[in-house]
């Protein structure tokens, strides 16, 4: 094992960290020192947004160490010796049609990112956790990186560790924060997967510097929220976003909301499918996340007969699992309220005296709906 100074300029390059990242399979990546240059501006904003209750029940975002400083505000908080960052981009961009284009009134919506599969060895495709595969990712290049510098400190996340990916990215250069509050990179768009992988190794000057905001007038995005989340340009509130209604947030939901999510059934796409940067964007060749085909579009009454194992079988691996069993089923009664689908009717009179008050609640409002029709 060589050491830091045997043959190695001190200090990690942007060029090498790119690199690395292109070799382990990221589509692009970039090199940040830290503490970065707007880390008090980013921290004051994060802290403002969790004050004023944006983050509704994903506690976490909040969590304070034994100082009261807000874990996540600032990467030097969990992690003093951190001192550059580098920040990983895959694209999971796909063929398959938008959420925002025409299809039968009975078939529900998957956000894009949950789609994701690989064949295995054994020659069966089966879905792939982007939080793992990417993570498998940064592992490899924290060894690389550890047989060329010696010992050195680290952590690799895929959105579960304390640290503001997007944050980190656009102090990268991999992109500016768009009015949707999405990373848009200017030649891949906004369908794109983030990993951090934070050293204790200097980072020597980034030749980038932050990229200019090119989101201009065009306001789509916060035109185009069903939910009004996108409330003023760059500002999201996270307890009306559809994304975490259907995913993050457990038990019922107000009236008001379930009207505007359509037949998002596990995240939505809407503020990025309608975006202009994304029209362009090249079709991602990352053989580890692939898109499902039967999870396009998916037929509402087909989702609604899994049972809690098949549920549990054809999701294992997926993103999916995480609204849960009774979640997505939650989910699927509201789109079928909003589908205007009289077909549906009988499915929710059963659920309309189910146990669980998410579930109850939602079907009772989409029979509502239905009967309004």
């Amino acid at each position: 094992m060589s050491s830091p100074d045997s043959h190695l300029e001190p200090g990690l390059t942007e060029e090498h960290a790119r690199t690395l990242a292109q070799e382990a399979g990221f589509t692009e990546a970039g090199l940040v020192a830290l503490p970065h240059v707007e880390e008090a501006r980013d921290s004051e904003r994060f802290d403002q947004w969790v004050e004023a209750g944006r983050a509704g029940t994903m506690r976490y975002l909040s969590r304070q160490n034994d100082q009261g400083q807000r874990v996540r505000a600032r990467v030097g908080v969990p992690f003093p010796w951190a001192r550059s960052a580098i920040v990983c981009l895959a694209s999971y961009h796909s063929a398959q049609p938008r959420s925002t284009e025409p299809a039968d009134r009975s078939a529900g919506w998957i956000a894009r990112y949950a789609w994701s599969s690989r064949v295995h060895p054994d020659g069966v495709r089966r879905p792939s956790d982007y939080h793992k595969v990417l993570l498998k990712r940064l592992k490899e290049m924290n060894s690389r990186l550890h047989e060329q510098y010696g010992e050195f400190e680290s952590r690799a996340y895929v959105d579960t560790g304390p640290v503001v990916e997007r944050a980190l990215a656009t102090a990268a250069g991999l992109g500016w924060t768009a009015k949707n509050t999405c990373l848009i990179h200017p030649k891949i768009g906004s369908y794109a997967f983030l990993g951090v992988l934070l050293t204790s190794l200097a980072a020597q000057e980034a030749k980038a510097l932050t990229l200019p905001d090119r989101c201009g007038s065009c306001r789509r995005c916060l035109d185009a929220c069903p939910t009004n989340a996108l409330f003023a340009p760059y500002q999201m509130d996270a307890t009306k976003c559809i994304s975490y209604l259907t995913i993050e947030h457990r038990g019922s939901i107000s009236a008001d909301l379930m009207q505007g999510m359509g037949r998002q059934v596990f995240g939505c796409d809407i503020c990025q499918d309608v975006c202009p940067w994304n029209r362009k964007a090249p079709i991602s060749a990352d053989d580890e996340l692939e898109a499902r085909a039967e999870l396009v579009n998916p037929v509402l009454e087909g989702l609604a007969l899994l049972d809690e194992r098949a549920f549990a079988e054809k999701f294992n691996g997926s993103p999916v699992r995480r609204a849960g069993f009774l979640g997505l089923r939650r989910n699927i009664a509201i789109a079928m309220g909003n589908s205007g689908e009289r077909q549906f009717a009988a499915r929710l009179r059963a659920w309309a005296v189910a146990a669980d008050e998410g579930l109850r609640s939602a079907a009772a409002w989409a029979l509502e709906k239905l009967e309004e029709k």
